[in-house]
C-alpha cells in the first residue's frame, strides 16, 4: 500500500487463502467450529493489514497527575517516563515494530501500520505506568489511552 508493506505467516492454519480481482478469500474445507473461528481470524488480520498500509492506525494517550509531573521522551526503541510519583529512575516501556510515537504536551500519540504493534506499544507504556499496592480509585497518576482509530493524527 502507500504507507508500506506488511507480510504474516499463515502457513500453520488449516485454511485455503487466494486473491483474484481485487477480493482476497479465506475458506476452511469441512469447517467445524474452530475452523470457522480461524477463518474469521485470519479475515480480520488481513483486513487490519490492508486498513494498515492504506490509512495507519493512531492511538492518542494522555498523561495524568495529581503532584508530581511526569515527564516522557522517546529514547531510541524505549519511552522514558521519567518522575512517576516522585521515583528517581525512569520507567521504561518498549515500542514494538516500525512503530512511531511523539510526544506533544501532555498527549502521546503512536502511530504505525501494523496494529499489533501500535496497540502493544500503548499498552507497555499503560503498563509501565501501574501504581501497585495503592488503592486505583485514589491514585490516578498514569499514562491512559483516549482516542483510538485510524488515518493520520
Amino acid at each position: 500500500g502507500p504507507k508500506g508493506v506488511l507480510t504474516k505467516d499463515f502457513s500453520h492454519a488449516p485454511v485455503s487463502i487466494t486473491h483474484e480481482n481485487n477480493v482476497v478469500t479465506v475458506k476452511a474445507y469441512w469447517p467445524r467450529r474452530r475452523e470457522e473461528a480461524i477463518v474469521g481470524t485470519i479475515s480480520s488480520h488481513i483486513n487490519n493489514m490492508i486498513k494498515g498500509v492504506t490509512e495507519g492506525f493512531v492511538y492518542k494517550m494522555k498523561i495524568v497527575f495529581s503532584h508530581f509531573p511526569i515527564s516522557v521522551r522517546v529514547d531510541g526503541d524505549q519511552v522514558l517516563i521519567e518522575n512517576f510519583t516522585g521515583e528517581k529512575s525512569p520507567r521504561r516501556a518498549k515500542i514494538i515494530g516500525d512503530t512511531k510515537v511523539t510526544v506533544k504536551g501532555d498527549d502521546i500519540i503512536i502511530e504505525g501500520i501494523d496494529i499489533n504493534a501500535v496497540s502493544q506499544t500503548a499498552a507497555n507504556i499503560q503498563q509501565a505506568t501501574k501504581i501497585k499496592n495503592k488503592d486505583p480509585r485514589v491514585f490516578l497518576d498514569g499514562i491512559y489511552v483516549y482516542e483510538t482509530g485510524s488515518g493520520v493524527a
